[in-house]
């Protein structure tokens, strides 16, 4: 609505410092990302020229608020006049922004490499689990992977990553619609935001 683009559009300025445009840094002004374990990650994704619908790779230096907005525009809720066709959409490109977030060489696939990078800045707050288990955990969910995506393979066949389409399938039932939200954006947080 235009009532969002215009509450967008005075936190942009805030995190611009009325710049017209974006740089990394101005996100570390944002409490709600400091102490976020995938903090960079998400930065990361602003910056994507895949979610910036762009036809290339790479990360742009800045954004604009064009591209604010399209950044923001995979977080908004669902609309309830949605029919199945639309949701669908809606939901598969809130998962492609998700897939590119785990996907950081912007190959096509998450690897057991990339998978284990990201479980291990999740759990980098817990002080008692070691390096050690959180690897276990990634290989873990990578084999679960497999078997959602491949099903039974042989022993001396490789899974080399999870591809969109798997990463698809490994979410259906899950609800992304609700549970993809920024917080930052919160307008009382602001005051904090210097």
């Amino acid at each position: 609505t235009s009532e969002q683009i215009e509450h967008l559009h005075r936190r942009f300025k805030q995190l611009s410092r009325d710049q017209l445009t974006i740089r990394k840094e101005n996100f570390d002004s944002i409490p709600d990302l400091e102490f976020n374990p995938i903090r960079g990650k998400i930065v990361h994704a602003f910056f994507d020229k895949r979610n910036l619908r762009q036809e290339s790779d790479g990360l742009a230096d800045e954004i604009n608020f064009e591209d604010f907005l399209t950044i923001m525009s995979y977080f908004r809720p669902i609309e309830m006049d949605m029919d199945e066709e639309q949701l669908d959409r809606f939901r598969k490109k809130k998962l492609k922004f998700l897939f590119h977030m785990y996907d950081s060489d912007h190959d096509g696939k998450i690897t057991l490499q990339e998978y284990r990078n990201v479980v291990e800045e999740l759990l980098s707050g817990n002080p008692h689990l070691e390096k050690e288990s959180a690897r276990s955990i990634a290989d873990g969910a990578m084999m679960e992977a497999a078997s959602i995506c491949v099903g039974q393979m042989g022993p001396d066949q490789v899974y080399e990553g999870i591809t969109f389409e798997d990463f698809l399938k490994m979410w259906q039932g899950i609800d992304i619609e609700t549970k993809m939200h920024v917080r930052f954006l919160n307008m009382e947080t602001i005051a904090h935001c210097y």
